[in-house]
């Protein structure tokens, strides 16, 4: 296939008119951008999706980082991406195979040429493609010339040069201006799938408000990109993704991260408590840090430790202060809170802890995705120490499993774990806001009549009660040692040890009486049940549905409850023929499922530090329904 020659044009203001071409109607598509950590990818892909949302379509988006804080420039090990699938219908996942690539230098090219659908659009950055660039990318010679990528539609397009002659008179340096080649990438394609720009050079004014000089070259490169894509002959018709219906009400694009922040900050308001984070800065877990931290003005308090025990006592010190208490992390700072975690169910003090998990072990894979941590933080303490574990399947979910960590960490005065992943926590998609008067009520009681007070006398729920320091006549002694039943004085007696230990186990897993009904989605008895939990639920839900398309219906039950698990899924799973469940880890899930239920739960496993795409779990649907062997 001969590739399509870039036209040059110096800009905007030089942009030639020409026929309008024709405009080709489209379901869904899905687009990545690529290129070095260095070439503003995560806000191309930012801008786009942003576009996207305001045009009230339903959307999902991947940013992909690269692991190497300062990879060398041009090299396999600095790329980075942004991912998103937007459609006229419901969106499910980022997407399996782009159907367009931005590639702006060789080694974007290389690290993503595999996943581009057959016959999709490549669009490369002919600038970029000198030999150094290409020997650093392992190329020995230019994959643009000749017919190695004879199997896409390729446009070659010089970026690079493009945004230099646009910005060639606005006093910025070299580099600067090398920075704004982003926007004129996010300026074309914005042209190219008919999505207007106004609102895009709006956020690029606000977003470089203290910097104008750089908001008026970002906002002439996006110009000259959308020119460019508007004028060239190269495209033979530009593309609309057909309008949505959204479900009515105020919308915004929202992360993972973000939406849990917002959350807690909800549960804090709706529990007239003040909220507090310690919390040490990790991958990817930091932005919920970030977020809450601009939030103070809703009596939130923010902490930096100097390290991840740090992080956690302060936030266990601050719960026995009587305020909403929670602490972040991800992979390896969860394994250094686990002493202090400890230390939180023997005091049984409300406490969140957020595990924004990554690939492992140890520092593993920072910036990707994974699901490894279950066990951890089911079992990953010394002696009988269990916990409350929820997991969140979606950026949104996020902010609703916010408010119920919160919810069952006061009621039953128990740690909990919310488990989010990197591929939700820095992921976008749109979010239906919700009416916050409209929200449950978070009931403290802190108690304060001294009168027959014991500091381990419970509640219906198995509680104890909450008593903030200072409180008159409700003097108590706390920590790690083990406590007297009632009085909370230190015990060393075996049989007051054995009582403890087994009412706090009836405490967790008495939380399962306050579950609401599991909800399968599908038939409700049949040959097979795929079981999931956390950010596995988008490619799981289209599977089925693309199943049920070719005439195989399955069933779907997805999980946020995992310690203790509903108590209504034993008769689920004795339902179906066979169980699947498909996890980013070699199969804890299943693992639980089947030494709990006794059931023959078969594990659908991948740890690539990327998440599933439908095709995979479509493949396994249709091998099971057709009796193929598992394997």
């Amino acid at each position: 296939m001969k590739a399509a020659e870039s036209t040059p044009v110096p800009g905007a203001a030089d942009a030639a008119p020409r026929a309008a071409r024709p405009v080709e109607a489209i379901d869904s598509v899905v687009i990545r951008f690529a290129g070095d950590s260095g070439d503003g990818m995560q806000l191309t892909g930012t801008g786009f999706s942003m576009a996207v949302a305001k045009a009230g379509h339903d959307f999902s988006t991947h940013p992909d980082y690269p692991s190497e804080i300062r990879a060398p420039t041009g090299t396999l090990f600095g790329v980075s991406g942004y991912q998103i699938q937007y459609a006229s219908g419901q969106v499910f996942t980022s997407g399996d195979a782009p159907d367009v690539l931005v590639a702006m230098n060789p080694a974007a090219l290389k690290a993503n040429l595999r996943d581009v659908k057959h016959g999709g659009i490549i669009i490369a950055n002919t600038g970029a493609f000198d030999a150094a660039n290409l020997k650093k990318a392992g190329y020995a010679s230019d994959p643009l010339a000749g017919d190695a990528l004879a199997g896409w539609r390729l446009y070659r397009i010089d970026i690079s040069g493009l945004t230099s002659r646009a910005l060639a008179e606005t006093g910025l340096s070299k580099k600067d201006i090398g920075r704004c080649k982003n926007y004129f990438a996010l300026g074309l394609m914005l042209c190219l799938y008919s999505r207007p720009r106004d609102k895009e050079i709006a956020e690029i004014e606000q977003r470089f408000a203290g910097k104008p000089e750089l908001a008026r070259a970002n906002i002439l490169a996006l110009e000259a990109g959308y020119a460019y894509a508007e004028s060239t002959e190269m495209f033979a018709v530009s593309y609309e993704v057909r309008p949505s219906t959204p479900r009515p009400g105020v919308y915004r694009s929202i992360t993972g991260n973000q939406a849990a922040a917002l959350g807690f900050v909800a549960a804090a308001q709706r529990a007239g408590a003040p909220l507090f984070l310690g919390s040490y800065p990790i991958t990817p877990a930091t932005d919920i840090l970030h977020e809450l931290s601009a939030l103070k003005h809703f009596d939130v308090t923010t902490f930096q430790a100097e390290d991840e025990i740090a992080g956690i006592c302060s936030a266990i010190g601050a719960a026995y202060g009587g305020a909403l208490a929670l602490t972040t992390t991800s992979g390896p700072g969860m394994a250094l809170k686990t002493e202090a975690l400890g230390l939180a169910v023997m005091l049984e003090l409300p406490l969140v802890v957020v595990n924004v998990q990554r690939g492992g072990p140890s520092t593993g894979l920072p910036t990707k995705v994974e699901q490894a941590d279950l066990l951890q933080a089911v079992y990953g303490r010394n002696g009988e120490c269990p916990l409350a574990v929820i997991a969140a399947a979606s950026p949104a979910d996020c902010f609703d499993c916010a408010l119920e960590a919160m919810r069952i960490a006061v009621k039953y005065m128990t740690p909990v774990v919310l488990l989010s992943d990197g591929g939700i926590g820095n992921a976008a998609e749109p979010w239906l806001i919700p009416d916050v008067a409209a929200l449950p009520r978070i009931e403290i009681r802190h108690r304060s009549d001294a009168e027959g007070f014991q500091p381990y006398a419970r509640d219906a729920n198995l509680a104890r009660a909450w008593v903030v320091p200072g409180t008159p006549g409700m003097e108590h002694r706390i920590g790690g040692l083990e406590k007297d039943f009632l009085s909370g004085d230190i015990s060393h007696d075996p049989i007051n040890h054995e009582r403890m230990v087994q009412v706090r186990a009836a405490k967790v897993q008495g939380i399962a009486k306050d579950l609401p009904p599991s909800r399968v989605e599908g038939p409700e008895r049949g040959r097979l049940l795929l079981v999931g939990w956390g950010s596995t639920y988008g490619a799981i839900a289209q599977a089925r549905e693309q199943a049920a398309a070719q005439g195989v219906r399955v069933a779907h039950l997805h999980l946020r409850h995992l310690n203790p698990l509903p108590s209504d899924l034993g008769a689920i799973l004795a339902r179906y023929d066979q169980v699947l469940v498909p996890e980013l880890n070699l199969g804890q899930l299943s693992r639980l499922l089947r030494e709990r239920y006794l059931v023959d739960a078969q594990s659908l496993s991948k740890v690539q530090g990327k998440p599933f795409k439908v095709a995979e779990i479509l493949d396994r649907i249709m091998a099971l329904s057709q009796g193929e062997a598992h394997a």
